[in-house]
């Protein structure tokens, strides 16, 4: 079991940081835990948790790309304190150099990617990451109080992630989801599928690259998947849309909506 060590201060919460070695992929990276105000350790109360990718985004912007972060902690810590959401357990999971392998289920052209290595992310969620969560902390277990959610490629994958692994999450939130990936395929692959979770956040924006034509294709990729998921019986209470007039393909974005994505998902 990977040793805890106390992150740097950050501006809301506590942050926790565990060293953890993956045998499915063969590195080393961190998990980043944080944990909410008066949070009481373990026998005392227990917490729904949320997994997000790209955990070096979230939290800090010393550590997050282009030094803009989700303010996960800032705005998670307001909510709390308004009573709008539950208290609960956030862990980043860092992304690596093989970021783009790890986090594309299938071979593809655009991007050009042969050694695609998502299909094995389910198994290193389930395998790896959540028992050492669960063994360090109060979590409740269940897809009920279990989430996964992340932006762009890592949104991709945690819509595969659902498709792989129905059942274990009961919460998505799926930011700018690169779903153009492998022609498309990932669209093909939800058509057929039935096991959605009990909410599921889905959002972009309409100046997600700056191109009118790309930016266009977006937004009509995102609305294709809302049709697919309201085929699919989904209802206003289970699934959450949001097209973001002007919003880019950011973090600051994703911060911007993310109050809004955890009311949502983790309301009281």
């Amino acid at each position: 079991m990977p040793v805890a060590t106390a992150a740097m201060p950050i501006a809301s919460g506590n942050l926790w940081l565990h060293e953890l070695s993956s045998r499915i992929f063969g590195n080393t990276r961190l998990l980043r835990v944080w944990l909410p105000p008066n949070y009481g350790g373990s026998g005392a109360a227990r917490y729904p948790v949320l997994y997000l990718n790209d955990g070096q985004n979230l939290f800090d912007p010393a550590t997050a790309f282009g030094g803009v972060h989700w303010q996960v902690g800032e705005t998670a810590t307001r909510l709390i304190a308004d009573k709008k959401i539950r208290p609960l357990i956030i862990v980043g999971i860092d992304n690596t150099k093989g970021r783009a392998n790890e986090y594309i289920p299938y071979k593809s052209k655009d991007p050009r990617v042969w050694n695609a290595r998502g299909k094995d992310y389910p198994d290193f969620l389930q395998r790896e990451v959540m028992p050492v969560i669960e063994g360090y902390y109060p979590v409740l277990k269940g897809p009920e109080n279990t989430g996964l959610g992340g932006s762009s490629l890592g949104g991709l994958i945690t819509l595969f992630t659902q498709l792989a692994a129905p059942g274990v999450f009961g919460r998505l939130l799926i930011e700018s989801p690169s779903l153009y990936v492998a022609s498309r395929k990932i669209l093909a692959e939800s058509r057929r599928f039935r096991s959605w979770p009990e909410r599921t956040y889905l959002a972009t924006g309409t100046h997600e690259t700056g191109n009118a034509e790309k930016d266009a294709k977006i937004v009509s990729d995102v609305r294709e998947l809302e049709s697919i998921l309201r085929g699919a019986g989904l209802n206003d209470p289970q699934l959450r849309v949001r097209i973001d007039d002007g919003a880019t393909h950011h973090e600051s974005a994703w911060a911007a909506r993310l109050p809004e994505a955890l009311e949502f998902l983790y309301s009281s």
